[in-house]
């Protein structure tokens, strides 16, 4: 997580809480020739209503013009995290046990840096996926650029 979205962070969540909402991710990326701050969260229902991304929106970017903290003029995103929900915390990984997940890895693993398989658990901070071939394969966690949920269509 880079420093900008580091920064968010610290201002989301208070207001994530008071809404009694999960933050889920922050990114700070430009998109062509625009930056796009994108704040992720989800109820406890595991979705998001307009209403309660209007609100989460309208208090941070109150909290965002005061600090000031992007140098930069940005859009700002407020959203669920959608069908391909990154994962991050232990407890993402246990509430999506049994779900096909996808995997990018910092560095090669039998040849490959992408993985997608089925989320068999997560322990001792590695992650156990069953492939298409019935095959396991543990990732430690260290080595994950990125996780998160996919589909098949």
């Amino acid at each position: 997580m880079g420093k900008v979205a580091e920064t968010v962070t610290d201002f989301v969540l208070p207001i994530a809480h008071s809404e009694d909402l999960n933050l889920i991710d922050v990114e700070f990326l430009k998109e062509g020739s625009d930056w796009v701050l994108r704040i992720f969260l989800e109820n406890k229902d595991g979705d998001l209503t307009i209403e309660e991304c209007e609100k989460v929106s309208r208090s941070l970017s109150i909290i965002l013009d005061e600090e000031d903290p992007i140098d930069k003029s940005y859009i700002l995103e407020v959203s669920s995290p959608g069908l391909e929900r990154p994962l991050k915390t232990e407890e993402d990984f246990e509430r999506f046990r049994g779900e096909l997940i996808a995997v990018k890895t910092f560095k090669k693993i039998n040849g490959e840096k992408e993985f997608i398989g089925t989320l068999k658990e997560f322990a001792d901070d590695q992650i156990t996926l069953i492939l298409d071939d019935d095959q396991e394969i543990s990732i430690d966690y260290s080595l994950v650029a990125r996780a998160n949920l996919t589909f098949e269509i």
